[in-house]
């Protein structure tokens, strides 16, 4: 008897199918997957924009720190600019002045030169009033001054105009002074303020010897004491530190310009000083001698030694001396 056979299960084929298809997709997606796990570059452009982020973020702050310091560069030019502009600004103001001096001075070359004509039409009337006395003697004059005197004191002017300029020349006056007098009873030397070139003979009189006046000579070489070119203080401190009714004293005024204030206050001081009490006589006699410093060395003050020669030729006529003008400060010996 024949087996029925039994029918062939069609659905374990299927399956098989279906489980192989299924293997297959899964070994796919694997390969997948690893192929673009290698081939991605994720991780190395990360790691490269990173580094040029940084990069970027250095050269920002350079340029930063380098702005702040042009900007720091600018404000400091800024305040040269500034500075500078002020400098040029005073250098134009002082521009100005002296342009404006400069004119003032044109306009007073006029002023200047008439009184420089002033003074020596001055100086030729008192040379002129010095011939008319005639002819001189042992007791009256040498020279137009006289020399009747037993007793001398210099009251030099010791400024620097004078010690720059006139110095060889005061020196060499001073000499010819004592050439005059061969023997006298005591010499004196002061400044116009009234300092002594020998303090040990303050209120004295020195010894006339030819020893003491070499001496003298040779003080004069260094003495420089302080001067305010005014006389008035000398011969007022000359006249109360020397005058004895029984002594006849003359002073010698040396100087090249005068800086005080009024020239008859001056006067007047003086006067006061040198008055005899009850009498119009004068203690002293008071020759001047005029350096024209002012009118031969460059810059002279020449309005100043106007002034000067103005009081000096009424300072000798009131008080019985004589004013000489020298119009050269060049040695002649």
């Amino acid at each position: 008897m024949k087996r029925a056979r039994r029918p062939a299960i069609e659905i374990s084929i299927s399956f098989l199918d279906v489980i192989s298809c299924g293997f297959g997709a899964i070994v796919l997606l694997l390969l997948i997957a690893k192929t673009v796990e290698f081939t991605a570059p994720e991780e190395s452009q990360s790691t490269l924009q990173n580094q040029g982020v940084t990069t970027l973020q250095e050269q920002l702050f350079s340029l930063r720190g380098e702005t702040q310091q042009i900007k720091q560069v600018l404000t400091s030019k800024r305040e040269q600019l500034s500075e500078l502009e002020k400098n040029i600004a005073k250098l134009r103001q002082q521009l100005a002045s002296v342009n404006r001096q400069l004119q003032a001075s044109a306009q007073a070359d006029t002023t200047e030169r008439d009184e420089l004509i002033l003074a020596q039409q001055i100086l030729s009337e008192e040379m002129q009033r010095l011939q008319q006395r005639g002819s001189p003697n042992a007791n009256q004059l040498i020279g137009g001054i006289p020399v009747d005197s037993e007793y001398l004191v210099f009251i030099i002017d010791t400024s620097g105009s004078m010690v720059d300029f006139a110095w060889p020349k005061v020196r060499e006056e001073l000499i010819n002074i004592l050439d005059i007098y061969p023997t006298v009873k005591g010499i004196q030397v002061m400044n116009d303020m009234g300092d002594y070139m020998f303090e040990s003979y303050r209120g004295k009189w020195l010894p006339d010897t030819p020893g003491r006046r070499r001496a003298i000579i040779k003080q004069m070489t260094h003495w420089r004491p302080f001067s305010n070119s005014s006389p008035v203080e000398g011969i007022q401190r000359a006249i109360r530190a020397f005058y004895a009714s029984d002594k006849k004293i003359s002073l010698y005024v040396f100087g090249d310009d005068f800086t005080g204030g009024s020239i008859h206050k001056v006067l007047n001081a003086v006067a006061q000083s040198n008055r005899q009490r009850g009498r119009k006589k004068q203690r002293v006699r008071i020759h001047t001698i005029g350096f024209p410093v002012h009118f031969l060395a460059p810059g002279g003050r020449m309005e100043s030694a106007s002034r000067f020669a103005t009081l000096m030729r009424e300072l000798s006529y009131r008080n019985g001396g004589t004013f000489v003008g020298l119009n050269s400060l060049s040695e002649t010996r």
